[in-house]
């Protein structure tokens, strides 16, 4: 663990730090989850995740369920809309635990931030919220220009000042030689295994949606454990109703009685 002070100027601890994570480079995988919830921040560090990622609003959340491992914070696009928007939030997200930001924005937004020595992941390849510009939901890359075009966008992210890139869904040997050319931490999202971070969103690791991106796969299956949830939640309410109707419940073990006297003494105090 390193000995670190958050942005809010408190002692904190931490599994990695940003120096850490660009040292490492090229040498040594990292792993990244999602996670938005006190549950799934506490499920990521007993799994032994290297790094996690939420919405920034759910920083002070995630950061109980978590106290040490590494957590970008999100800008997510329509929430952090101006420049001061993405600079205050950036700066409440850290104050509340954060180590680094993520934001989809333009580089002019992540140069800004940089310039304040705020640790930048910017995102590029595949956005989804931005996926009209490129015809749908797609890999980007997957011809020699626009392969060199998403090259040259790495090179425009370093230079603004990022230290890491969201790579989304991305060829995967495209994927390593733009890695090999660039100071950039590339954080894999379906951009295949010469990243330097592999990751995925918690609910598709465990099996906790209906469509499955093709890029990921599902390790549990807690969307059948819902949905057995929902089935038993129906059941028991059911069951309950045709007992309360039948006069089954409540039974002797859910209720009490005064005794013999004690009831005589009340009814000739009440009549």
């Amino acid at each position: 663990m390193k000995n670190i002070y958050t942005w809010a100027a408190k002692p904190a601890q931490r599994n990695l730090t940003v120096g850490d994570l660009k040292k490492a480079k090229g040498k040594k995988k990292f792993t990244q989850v999602t996670a938005n919830s006190f549950e799934e921040a506490d499920a990521a560090e007993k799994a032994g995740f290297d790094m996690i990622i939420s919405n920034a609003k759910n920083v002070v959340e995630v950061r109980k369920g978590s106290k040490n491992l590494f957590l970008t914070a999100a800008l997510v696009l329509n929430e952090y809309v101006t420049a001061e928007d993405i600079m205050r939030g950036a700066f409440k997200a850290l104050e509340n635990g954060a180590d680094a930001v993520m934001t989809p924005r333009s580089m002019n937004i992540v140069e800004m931030l940089a310039k304040e020595d705020v640790p930048v992941m910017g995102h590029l390849g595949l956005v989804p919220r931005k996926s009209t510009w490129i015809g749908g939901l797609r890999a980007v890359g997957k011809s020699s220009s626009e392969a060199y075009e998403l090259f040259q966008k790495f090179k425009r992210l370093e230079d603004a000042g990022a230290f890491s890139a969201e790579c989304e869904v991305i060829p995967e040997n495209v994927m390593g030689e733009i890695s090999k050319r660039t100071n950039i931490v590339t954080v894999s999202l379906g951009a295949g295994k010469n990243a330097d971070v592999m990751y995925l969103f918690m609910e598709d690791i465990c099996g906790d949606t209906e469509n499955l991106p093709r890029h990921s796969k599902a390790y549990g299956n807690l969307l059948k454990l819902r949905n057995e949830i929902k089935l038993e939640r129906v059941r028991a309410l059911k069951a309950f109703k045709k007992d309360s109707m039948s006069g089954k419940f409540p039974g002797k073990e859910q209720s009490s009685n005064l005794d013999k006297k004690q009831l005589e003494e009340f009814l000739s105090k009440i009549d």
